[in-house]
């Protein structure tokens, strides 16, 4: 057809070449070109594109010590898990790309905060993979009334613009944006170009009328979300849904948030009757937990603000095969590599010759440096066989020359293990000052991993 063409688009950083490449020129990608069909004389030009945005034209330039914002600008969604990672509730005039694979609870979810926004506001549902029977009969099964909610099913952003032009909502949700597409663009739904068409399109209804939007974003068998890099930039907070579909709890994070966070968790069940809210993660990750079995340590990680008590299991067995496994789940693989070497090399224990097996419990992640004792003993304690206390737990980073280095907020972490039950914490000896201002908990202090093998064998002979 005169005026199409076929073209190859860069996922990462949309640089287009007339035929495929492993890889990217521009930014060095292998593998990110996808195949786009574009016209080579569209109805609007790139320029009036761009500039939709930001309304310019009539913009000028004010002075920040005058500049203001409503105290209505933050509205909660009704559940304060998911109000927590965006910072304290929907700002208005955002933009909110949700992220998930198929079948974690995106909609579900989104249904849930409908039922809440729909007793005060108008909320505008647009399905571009459901019909409106099969939207209504999961309403029912979440009980979602929706006084004030409206269903549209349409994947033309024209279209969908232009019935929201009608009601005037105050939140629009749409379910998803790879589905949608723009009369403009001549290429197929969830190509690169039609994707930031239509993001930007919404983005410009939220900036000009004050409109909360909620993206729904696919991902892709890489495990990022599908379409342009450029779309996770263009939004204003880039949530992900993550969690294991044969498991109950689902986890929300913030991987990029303008107006909060990003450190903040939300931690939910998924139950017969929808998503529902734990707001005291650390006893649903203790609730099971084994009693007089080696190679189990509790540790109390930060998730923003939230103290939350994992546990770590260890499993050392003797291996078969000529190079030991080494397997990691919930902790950084290169982490575990880190400690075994240096367990290794000062306390002379021998895991070259054996399997080495990490787990944390309930699919948590654990990132940060804290953890690093509680490996370290759960490790211990495998390979000895020596039972560590259940009313035990160890906070504190490790060095590679088996130091014990401090760690922040150590008073917020052993006020939540005395809370739980914990009477013993051991804890880097630069943090026991502070630390021994908790109550109800007794405090260990450990300069390096030489007072560490020598605590576990002392506990062992009781």
């Amino acid at each position: 057809m005169k005026g199409i063409k076929t073209v190859y688009i860069c996922s990462e950083c949309e640089y287009e070449s007339p035929k495929w490449l492993g890889k990217c020129p521009r930014c060095g990608s292998w593998n990110s070109f996808i195949e786009d069909v574009v016209s080579s004389a569209p109805e609007v030009s790139a320029l009036q594109r761009r500039t939709s945005v930001i309304n310019s034209g009539n913009n000028k330039a004010s002075k920040f010590s005058d500049l203001s914002f409503e105290e209505y600008i933050r509205s909660t969604t009704g559940i304060s898990e998911l109000d927590r990672v965006l910072g304290g509730g929907l700002v208005a005039g955002s933009v909110v790309l949700l992220s998930g694979e198929p079948g974690i609870g995106k909609s579900t979810l989104l249904l849930q905060i409908c039922d809440y926004l729909g007793k005060t506001k108008n909320v505008l549902y647009v399905s571009g993979e459901e019909s409106t029977s099969q939207l209504k009969l999961r309403a029912q099964r979440l009980s979602v009334k929706g006084d004030n909610l409206y269903i549209l099913t349409e994947t033309n952003i024209e279209n969908i613009l232009s019935e929201a032009a009608k009601i005037k909502p105050d939140v629009i949700i749409a379910d998803s944006v790879q589905t949608m597409y723009s009369e403009k663009i001549n290429s197929a739904p969830g190509s690169v170009t039609n994707v930031k068409e239509v993001a930007m399109a919404f983005i410009a209804k939220a900036k000009s009328e004050g409109i909360s939007v909620i993206l729904v974003g696919h991902i892709n068998k890489e495990g990022s979300i599908a379409g342009p890099k450029v779309l996770e930039h263009m939004v204003d907070a880039v949530l992900n849904f993550e969690g294991d579909k044969k498991q109950t709890y689902r986890i929300i994070r913030a991987n990029k948030n303008r107006y909060g966070s990003t450190n903040e968790i939300g931690v939910f069940e998924m139950t017969d009757t929808g998503l529902s809210q734990i707001e005291n993660p650390s006893e649903m990750l203790l609730a099971d937990r084994p009693t007089d079995a080696s190679g189990n340590c509790a540790v109390c990680t930060m998730e923003g603000t939230r103290p939350i008590v994992a546990e770590i299991q260890a499993l050392v067995t003797q291996t078969t095969f000529p190079a030991p496994r080494r397997t990691s789940n919930g902790i950084d693989y290169n982490r575990t590599y880190l400690i075994l070497a240096v367990l290794e090399k000062r306390l002379g224990l021998r895991y070259s010759s054996h399997d080495v097996y990490l787990n944390v419990i309930g699919g948590m992640q654990i990132d940060e440096p804290a953890s690093d004792l509680a490996i370290a003993l759960a490790l211990i304690s495998s390979l000895t066989d020596t039972v560590i206390p259940d009313s035990l737990i160890a906070i504190g980073e490790i060095g590679l020359s088996g130091e014990c280095r401090g760690i922040a907020n150590i008073e917020l972490r052993v006020k939540e293990a005395a809370r739980l039950g914990f009477t013993k914490a051991i804890v880097p000896a630069h943090n026991a000052k502070a630390a021994s201002s908790v109550k109800g908990i007794e405090i260990v202090p450990v300069k390096n991993i030489y007072e560490l093998l020598r605590l576990l064998k002392n506990t062992d002979r009781k």
